[in-house]
């Protein structure tokens, strides 16, 4: 079963399609005035698909057992068949595909219950996935890969070699990964004018994203919120609310980071955690969203 515990939780939704196909009208006749002797076929058939749907788990055997919020069945008659359609959501870490293919095929094998003492043509076909949105990939082809973006490491024993970075390789890594290469990559002591003269100086070089990483803890030497709020324009609370919550869904000390997040002009600063793995979890809970940020507040005409 695939790992989806760095999967953030979202809305997600799938729509299937299965027909079954009949031999004669008559069938289609008797459905639709109830005289079919197994009962209501599209009740019965809706019946089963919704059990399909919340068992899917239990069938398949690399299925997340997740949260189904809504199932809907609607049905497409014409003279030889019917089209059934299903709509399925949740508010999960994975999507519904699967569920939404399990219920329409369990309907129509029902519908094919039903049917095939009255009709010995009946048969069931077309059964595929018409509809999926919800997660990443919804967000792939929505920001500029041009991007300038400077990663830069706060750490008083890295700078002086006492230590190997890797918050800020993991950093560069995830980034590439969204094809974003960085123009600029530095390690500075954690100094509160030095981090803030440089930050300033990548505003001023055009720089579009500024990740700043450690300093963000409760320690004397932890400057980098204070070194970075006050020449923001814009603080963007909202995206250390979210990083912060994600990360607590992981490991409870993430309630310590003090980090912050904020427009400078037209650049997006970012003060992550010196944990490389707490860094990591916050570029899972940001990126790629966080790109849509340059779409509405980049006024140069480029975003």
């Amino acid at each position: 079963m695939q790992d989806i515990t760095r999967k953030l939780t979202t809305l997600r939704t799938a729509t299937a399609q299965a027909v079954v196909h009949v031999s004669r009208p008559e069938t289609i006749e008797m459905i639709l005035e109830k005289r079919v002797p197994k009962g209501d076929v599209f009740e019965m058939s809706k019946a089963a698909g919704l059990l399909a749907v919340k068992k899917t788990s239990d069938m398949i055997p690399d299925c997340h057992p997740l949260p189904v919020e809504a199932a809907g069945f609607s049905y497409d008659v014409s003279e030889h068949a019917i089209r059934i359609v299903l709509e399925v959501k949740t508010i999960y870490k994975t999507g519904v595909e699967v569920e939404a293919m399990h219920g329409v095929s369990v309907a129509a094998l029902t519908m094919y219950d039903m049917l095939k003492p009255l009709d010995k043509g009946v048969e069931i076909a077309s059964i595929k996935l018409l509809e999926k949105t919800g997660g990443k990939t919804d967000y792939l082809d929505r920001y500029r890969t041009d991007l300038k973006a400077a990663v830069l490491v706060c750490s008083d024993s890295v700078y002086a070699g006492e230590k190997k970075d890797k918050s800020g390789r993991e950093i560069m890594r995830i980034l590439e990964d969204h094809g974003i290469i960085p123009a600029e990559y530095a390690v500075m002591r954690d100094d509160l004018e030095h981090i803030r003269e440089i930050a300033e100086m990548y505003v001023e070089n055009g720089m579009d994203l500024i990740i700043f990483t450690g300093g963000t803890g409760v320690s004397s030497r932890d400057v980098t919120p204070e070194a970075i709020r006050p020449i923001l324009d814009k603080e963007l609370p909202g995206l250390m609310e979210s990083a912060r919550a994600y990360g607590m869904e992981r490991m409870p000390y993430a309630m310590f980071s003090r980090g912050i997040a904020g427009m400078k002009g037209n650049t997006l600063i970012l003060t992550l955690p010196g944990s490389a793995r707490a860094a990591t979890e916050y570029m899972d809970a940001l990126f790629p969203f966080i790109f849509h940020l340059f779409r509405i507040a980049d006024d140069k005409g480029h975003g």
